[in-house]
């Protein structure tokens, strides 16, 4: 240790300030800070610097302790708001998702209806064309056969009991017309040269009155039998005038086989003498 002329360092004094000199060099240094006017100011000086810096030292941790602690409580804030927006896209998304396969389902749902509209359309479309085209092809052709009768009285009609045998059509006249409808001879066993309008009505051999009508169609010659035997019958009980089962039968006789038995389709034969015609007109 330095005697008591000689000043003590920076070194020293800050050394013995915060008490970390051996206790022997400690107890010199008190002994000359208390003799020597000049250590005794620098130590008064170092004392307050260290205060100070202290002092400093502990406002900035202080403040980057605040830092840090509003950096995390901002951290936490800007990864709440992200996870609220990541939530709020999710939901979004999801309910994308939810609604286009709700669109997908119903637009399935469409096209499966509107499929099934159409094939029972055109099923309805088809079946309507089938049925015209069946009632065509036993319809006789209005330009060849409009039908011809005869003048007769009704007594004279009802006095014929045997409805079933119409009289023969004369050879040469059934060929006329086979040939007037294009029919060869080698198909004239599916059809029936039928008369438009029957004997039983007044009806005549005449190439006007006569047509070959298919077997095949379902509404064929024995179809027609019915009719023509229920007109018959009609007539004769004074239900139907003559002349209006004669223009029935010629005008359309599928028609008019609708409008007298009430029926969209052929009837079997024995439904003929239960059914009911139409009032006296």
């Amino acid at each position: 240790m330095p005697g008591n002329k000689a000043h003590l360092s920076d070194e020293e004094l800050l050394l013995f300030s915060d008490q970390e000199l051996p206790a022997r060099e400690a107890a010199g240094v008190r002994e000359h800070v208390a003799q020597c006017e000049l250590c005794r100011g620098r130590l008064k000086e170092l004392e307050n610097a260290s205060a100070c810096f202290t002092d400093f030292h502990e406002q900035e941790f202080q403040a980057q302790s605040f830092r840090s602690g509003n950096a995390r409580n901002l951290l936490k804030a800007r990864l709440s708001e992200a996870s609220k927006r990541v939530n709020r896209s999710r939901r979004a998304t999801l309910w994308n998702v939810m609604a286009q396969q709700v669109a997908s389902a119903c637009l399935a749902l469409l096209i499966v209806v509107g499929s099934i509209w159409i094939v029972r359309h055109v099923v309805r479309a088809r079946s309507s064309f089938d049925a015209m085209k069946a009632e065509a092809i036993a319809l006789p052709r209005r330009t060849l056969t409009p039908g011809s009768a005869r003048t007769v009285q009704v007594a004279e009609l009802c006095s014929t009991q045997d409805l079933d045998n119409d009289p023969p059509v004369n050879p040469s006249l059934e060929q006329a017309v086979f040939e007037e409808y294009g029919v060869p001879d080698s198909s004239k066993k599916d059809y029936e040269l039928d008369y438009l309008i029957t004997p039983g009505l007044g009806g005549v051999d005449s190439i006007r009155n006569l047509w070959p009508q298919p077997y095949s169609s379902t509404w064929n010659a024995r179809v027609k039998d019915q009719l023509e035997d229920h007109l018959h019958e009609l007539v004769c009980q004074g239900k139907v005038q003559l002349e209006t089962a004669q223009s029935d039968i010629a005008s359309n006789w599928i028609a008019a086989y609708k409008r007298y038995f009430n029926t969209d389709t052929p009837q079997p034969s024995q439904s003929t003498a239960a059914s009911v015609g139409p009032e006296l007109r």
